[in-house]
């Protein structure tokens, strides 16, 4: 649905994931979807020149989110809200398998 609204299926990826991950780096979302880097890194900084999204480094890496400061950013992550959670529970669990932050020290591993 979100690629119709944004005119491509690498938007649609992009913004799911950082609606579901909170923040994102660019690697992931390419590694996760089995799409090249560039069209991932073009479509961030697209929707980071809109104001959408920022960036921030840490380390060597660049972590995008949602821009708390901008007008724009709210009513697309609630379309974004709106098509997550129409989407079936299988297809969210293919899609967002995979752990991105580090485990609690101490915590056992099941």
């Amino acid at each position: 649905m979100l690629s119709k609204i944004f005119g491509n299926e690498t938007a649609e990826k992009v913004l799911l994931h950082v609606f579901h991950y909170g923040q994102i780096h660019a690697s992931a979302v390419a590694q996760d979807h089995g799409i090249a880097l560039t069209p991932v890194l073009r479509q961030l900084n697209r929707f980071e020149e809109a104001g959408v999204l920022v960036s921030k480094m840490v380390g060597k890496s660049r972590l995008y989110q949602f821009n708390p400061k901008s007008p724009f950013a709210a009513p697309v992550q609630l379309l974004v809200k709106i098509v997550y959670e129409s989407m079936p529970m299988e297809t969210r669990e293919s899609l967002f398998g995979v752990r991105r932050r580090p485990r609690r020290k101490g915590k056992p591993v099941l």
